[in-house]
């Protein structure tokens, strides 16, 4: 299946038009990637979506690929430690049409959505230290998220490598929307279900080449481990999902 997010195209033409008029000092770039994701649903087929890459950065916004934040204000105690702050929004694209797979037959769509919150990160010469809450804004499923992660770089040359490992903790309405079977929903082969909060492990490593000074390659793989709450439901069968996205940037 191929999707193109038309909306989230035309949201990030105005934040780059806006945020390049407030501020001198913005930096900004142009790209094009695409995403292949594997959904954890029984039978479904592996996603391909091409995506516009947009990058812009200054002072006070940043804002790449589908995430957006508003930049608050740092607190560096140290020439190697900083604690930076802000608020986000990003674009989710979790869920499925009833005819995705056989065993969505019959089920109600089940949409993205745009997600809001706050960010804190705890820079330092180890490993950084982030976290971030985000809710629904969309209103399509209602959930929260909480994120927990660390991650760190290594270079060599125009080569830079950034491991990381997340935590993320999804509410009992993010599970139930995505995952569970309401009753009008049920068949004798797949029951009425509904689930708790859950907690997914992450597993990411994110590739950059910077091979020209305005050109950028970057290669995104993650496995997300999902946890018990999600598997138990009569639409999974797989234990984990999992992203690479691909991407080229032209930095100007």
């Amino acid at each position: 299946m191929v999707v193109v997010p038309y909306r989230i195209i035309a949201a990030s033409l105005l934040s780059l038009s806006f945020s390049a008029l407030a501020d001198d000092a913005t930096t900004w770039g142009l790209g094009v990637g695409v995403a292949s994701t594997q959904k954890p649903y029984t039978g479904i087929d592996r996603e391909y979506t091409p995506l516009p890459v947009l990058h812009i950065d200054n002072r006070y916004f940043r804002f790449l690929g589908t995430t957006a934040e508003v930049k608050l204000p740092a607190w560096q105690w140290s020439e190697t430690q900083r604690l930076n702050a802000g608020l986000i929004a990003r674009y989710d694209g979790s869920g499925y049409a009833s005819d995705d797979a056989d065993i969505l037959h019959g089920m109600d769509k089940r949409k993205g959505g745009v997600w809001a919150g706050i960010k804190v990160e705890w820079q330092n010469p180890l490993v950084n230290i982030f976290t971030d809450w985000s809710h629904d804004i969309s209103g399509n499923s209602n959930g929260q998220r909480l994120r927990l992660g660390a991650e760190r770089s290594w270079q060599w040359g125009d080569v830079t490598l950034t491991p990381r490992v997340v935590a993320n903790r999804y509410d009992s309405d993010y599970v139930n929307y995505y995952y569970g079977v309401r009753s009008d929903e049920a068949r004798a082969w797949r029951p009425a279900w509904q689930g708790d909060a859950a907690l997914n492990m992450e597993i990411g490593l994110n590739g950059r080449w910077q091979f020209s000074t305005h050109q950028l390659l970057m290669v995104d793989v993650q496995t997300t481990l999902l946890a018990s709450e999600i598997k138990d439901s009569p639409l999974v069968d797989r234990t984990n999902e999992n992203r690479i996205f691909v991407s080229y940037l032209y930095d100007f």
